[in-house]
């Protein structure tokens, strides 16, 4: 049921969603700026995106409206869903470059591994909390959850989709880690990861490989350090304040690759310049900043759990795209969260935050 409560209204969060609005915003126009021609000047990507936003803060407030515990409750049964999901998309999916991650829905493409990132902090922590009063758990408990998250993995692996794979991999992880699970295991686990290194790279696709020997410097060619050689290219001819709104060469001259959706922040950085990041970055440090004090003011351990993992897979998302399109972490095809182009994923991160908001707005109520 829906909750109006004025008692809950009042404790809204503007901070927070005025930082996810602005960087939503930011996003739009940069998306404007990366797909502009002349003959042109509305593109359809532009134009989706947009739909998309008004359509992703409506999202944003359904989640803020509904009580975050029965959201937790159906994410526990959803996840199985988005399992089966995975699994059909494997079978019958949409083929789209070179990948098979979508299900066709008439209007619209459905990404199931889209899902699972919004589904898995609900998934953990209704585990845990449907168990026991406090989070302590032996590691026969862990069990389940890491089986679970080992195949839902592989099923985003098979797609293929190892960027977005590896993400959900280190949410899951870092949140079994939250919540008290021996930290030795992670040590054993880094050390099998290393002997297993060998195994783990002859599994690789040879075009994710070349990622990988690009960003080592070592045996690739022209054509696979393009991509982050265009986007190097396009940060550092901004100089300090940029070339300006819809005057960044390496964009509009096409020589920068996916400028809409993995590299938009490089576009951000040629048209703003070095000032223009870092009030990017800023308003990143911000929201998560104020997420955080979110999460330090809950007295519940399952809340304080559930509120970091739906910040979890954003933050890692901030960091590997830039790290990314500045060449300090191979390039994985992980968008800019709120910014890049992609309507399921907006909807995923304003859902996520329309879903940590709602546990604010009901920080003071959880006792009854």
């Amino acid at each position: 049921m829906i909750l109006l409560d004025r008692r809950y209204i009042k404790h809204f969060d503007w901070c927070s969603f005025g930082i996810a609005f602005i960087l939503t915003c930011i996003g739009i126009a940069f998306i404007f700026s990366a797909t502009y021609r002349p003959e042109q000047p509305f593109s359809i990507f532009f134009k989706k995106q947009l739909l998309g936003a008004i359509g992703g803060f409506l999202i944003y407030f359904l989640f803020c409206s509904i009580d975050f515990r029965r959201i937790m409750r159906w994410s526990y049964f959803t996840y199985f869903f988005v399992m089966l999901l995975l699994i059909y998309t494997i079978i019958r999916g949409a083929i789209g470059m070179g990948a098979q991650r979508w299900i066709h829905l008439g209007f619209i493409r459905l990404q199931p591994s889209e899902l699972t990132k919004l589904v898995l902090p609900g998934f953990i922590t209704y585990y845990f909390y449907a168990q026991k009063e406090t989070l302590r758990f032996s590691f026969r408990e862990f069990m389940p959850l890491l089986i679970v998250l080992a195949i839902s993995c592989l099923l985003i692996i098979k797609q293929p989709d190892l960027g977005t794979a590896l993400l959900l991999l280190f949410s899951g992880l870092i949140m079994l880690w939250l919540a008290g699970m021996n930290k030795k295991i992670f040590i054993y686990g880094a050390c099998a990861l290393l002997i297993t290194a060998p195994i783990s790279w002859k599994v690789l696709r040879p075009y994710q490989k070349q990622r990988v020997l690009v960003f080592l410097g070592q045996g690739a060619s022209h054509k696979e350090r393009y991509q982050i050689e265009q986007s190097k290219i396009a940060i550092g001819s901004g100089g300090f304040f940029g070339k300006g709104f819809l005057k960044g060469t390496q964009n509009k001259l096409l020589f920068l690759p996916e400028s809409r959706t993995d590299f938009i922040f490089s576009v951000i950085c040629e048209e703003t310049g070095f000032f223009g990041a870092l009030i990017i970055l800023l308003l990143y440090l911000a929201l998560f900043a104020r997420c955080f004090m979110i999460i330090i003011r809950l007295k519940n351990p399952f809340y304080q759990l559930l509120a970091s993992g739906l910040l979890i897979h954003i933050i890692l998302s901030t960091i590997i795209n830039i790290c990314m399109v500045t060449g300090l972490l191979p390039i994985v095809g992980i968008p800019l969260p709120l910014m890049s182009y992609g309507i399921a994923n907006l909807w995923i991160n304003l859902a996520s935050l329309g879903w940590l908001n709602s546990i604010f707005m009901r920080r003071f109520f959880l006792a009854e």
